[in-house]
């Protein structure tokens, strides 16, 4: 060993080292590689295709009502039965048979809007999804009826009309009036649990006019639609002036109700009317001008408690009662007509604190009380 010289251990080294590689070489081939079966591959791809034709088939059939059983049934949707549940009934009754399709479906036909509780007669099993979900819906009568509201009615007067025209009945109209949310129409007081009279929320603002309703229609889409035309008939510049003004759109409507309840067929004496409530409401006076002093107002409060004009009383004790508590009554009085609407955003400019209806059809204005109380005990004046 001493005798071997450096280079030779070196290239002993080299040679060893490739022979170790060589030797080692064949292991790593003797790992065999798996072999690609395209037959297997093609028998499942096959087995799930008719998989999913078979379940799609089951599928389409359900949704389409085909190769069923005749069934023929009644359906009861309760108020608190959630699309589940009426896929649950269904599916005991042999209308459907997947009841998780059923719902799954239902969220693209909105099934959830339309589905309404009640009793449902004649359901049967050719009828597909679709039909299924719109038979289980109160779409009322296709007939319709032109009705005229005329200016100036309260609400219970224009569920009267409403009533003799078969559009809807009152007790219908009143829970709709009560319950609905209208989130359309965000300037309608909320929903008050402790008052018995929540449809009067709707005072003012279903606008006289003439409609096309439905017989035996929604209630509450009627309710919209009149509420929508008074939206529609303000118009923007309106509604500009009055969100500009000092006073809400509810104060407005108020006040137009008040002056449709006081005043004649004249434009001139809205205006003049408009400005008696607008000095009350502005004066510094307030001990002698402080109230509006409308007997309208009490003649409203008689009508929501029942009553008639034979009790009229400046002393009725109503948040109706404008002789009694300063500013605003509790609500509008009425539903005014557009020209109501306008005087009470354009009131005339005058000095005007009393007014009084006169023999001639006019109503009189004046600047103080005594020549307010002389009109009143003479002739020309017209009692209410």
């Amino acid at each position: 060993m001493p005798n071997n010289k450096k280079s030779d251990t070196q290239s002993w080294d080299a040679n060893q080292v490739r022979r170790a590689q060589q030797g080692a070489a064949p292991q790593r081939n003797k790992r065999k590689k798996k072999k690609f079966s395209f037959p297997l591959y093609l028998l499942c791809v096959l087995l799930v295709s008719a998989l999913l034709a078979g379940v799609g088939w089951l599928l389409a059939n359900d949704l389409c009502s085909l190769n069923k059983a005749p069934v023929s049934t009644t359906i009861v949707v309760e108020e608190e039965d959630s699309v589940r549940d009426v896929a649950q009934k269904l599916k005991d009754a042999g209308l459907i048979n997947y009841k998780w399709f059923f719902c799954l479906t239902g969220k693209f036909l909105h099934a959830d809007r339309i589905i309404e509780p009640g009793e449902y007669k004649d359901m049967n099993s050719n009828m597909d999804y679709r039909a299924l979900i719109h038979a289980m819906h109160h779409y009322g009568s296709f007939e319709t009826v032109r009705v005229t509201i005329p200016e100036g009615k309260t609400v219970s007067e224009i569920f009267d009309i409403l009533v003799e025209n078969n559009v809807s009945t009152r007790a219908k109209l009143i829970d709709a009036a009560s319950n609905t949310t209208f989130e359309n129409h965000p300037y309608l007081a909320p929903v008050d649990p402790e008052k018995t009279d929540n449809y009067v929320r709707v005072e003012g603002f279903l606008f006289p006019d003439t409609y096309d309703f439905y017989v035996n229609g929604d209630p509450a889409k009627v309710l919209d639609t009149m509420m929508s035309n008074f939206e529609r008939r303000v118009g923007d510049q309106l509604r500009a002036d009055i969100e500009s003004s000092d006073y809400t759109l509810q104060q407005i409507v108020i006040l137009a109700s008040i002056i449709e309840k006081e005043s004649n067929d004249f434009v001139e004496e809205r205006a003049n009317i408009a400005s008696v409530l607008y000095n009350r409401l502005q004066t510094t006076d307030r001990e002698t001008y402080g109230m509006l002093q409308m007997d309208s107002t009490i003649d409203y409060a008689l009508i929501l408690d029942g009553k008639d004009r034979s009790e009229f009383s400046t002393d009725y004790d109503s948040p109706y009662n404008t002789y009694s508590f300063p500013g605003f009554p509790a609500g509008p009085i009425c539903n005014p007509g557009l020209a109501s609407i306008n005087a009470a955003v354009y009131p005339n400019d005058t000095d005007y604190y009393y007014f009084a209806a006169g023999v001639d059809g006019h109503s009189h204005f004046f600047t103080n009380v005594n020549d307010h109380i002389n009109f009143i005990n003479s002739d020309m004046y017209k009692p209410s």
